[in-house]
């Protein structure tokens, strides 16, 4: 299952969510040498964790532990593509109420299956998009892990031409939500059931 964490929700999750910031700043800093913000040397939490990211985590259901996750922005509000990398767009940035960015997709770095953790985040990306009104999803991205999108099952056009940036390639995408390709997810990544959970919110919150 792929729990959906909004703003009311994280009273609920706080341990879940530090865990979360913990395993990004292993992936994006220390194993990828990304040059972003770390908050009190463990924490990777950038100018876009604000009240308006919802989280889609995969949760361990024995331990509650963190296996996976990945960031979502309206794009009305600030996101990655529009503040930081609009260069990346041949035209405008897409940006209306029915279109959120991706960012941030990672697995626990001792993740037991980090491929099907991708697998499942992917397919919930899509289930978010179908049930919150989300006709597509913008993301920026290195082309090696565009690559890996592609093979999860998701459809994407390019923004703009791909740039050397700190480097490396690095791409925008926009990918379209469809009841089409969740299927075409679901088949080919073997998924029966829905895998979105969405708690409900603590009284005590």
């Amino acid at each position: 299952m792929v729990t959906v964490i909004k703003s009311e929700h994280r009273p609920s999750y706080r341990e879940a969510l530090n865990a979360m910031h913990r395993h990004r700043k292993q992936v994006f800093v220390d194993f990828l040498k990304w040059d972003v913000p770390v908050v009190d040397g463990q924490y990777e939490i950038d100018q876009f964790d604000t009240e308006a990211a919802v989280y889609l985590m995969a949760i361990d259901p024995r331990t509650q532990s963190h296996l996976g996750s990945v960031r979502l922005l309206p794009s009305t509000g600030p996101h990655l593509l529009r503040d930081l990398f609009p260069h990346l767009c041949a035209e405008s940035v897409p940006v209306a109420a029915d279109i959120w960015e991706i960012t941030r997709l990672c697995t626990a770095p001792k993740a037991a299956e980090p491929k099907r953790v991708l697998e499942q985040l992917a397919t919930a990306v899509m289930e978010f998009g179908l049930l919150y009104g989300v006709k597509q999803f913008t993301c920026v991205a290195h082309l090696a892990w565009l690559n890996q999108i592609l093979a999860a099952g998701w459809e994407c056009e390019p923004l703009g031409l791909p740039q050397i940036i700190d480097g490396e390639h690095v791409g925008a995408v926009v990918i379209k939500v469809s009841t089409q390709s969740l299927q075409i997810l679901r088949e080919r990544l073997k998924f029966t059931q829905p895998l979105l959970r969405i708690p409900e919110v603590s009284k005590a919150a």
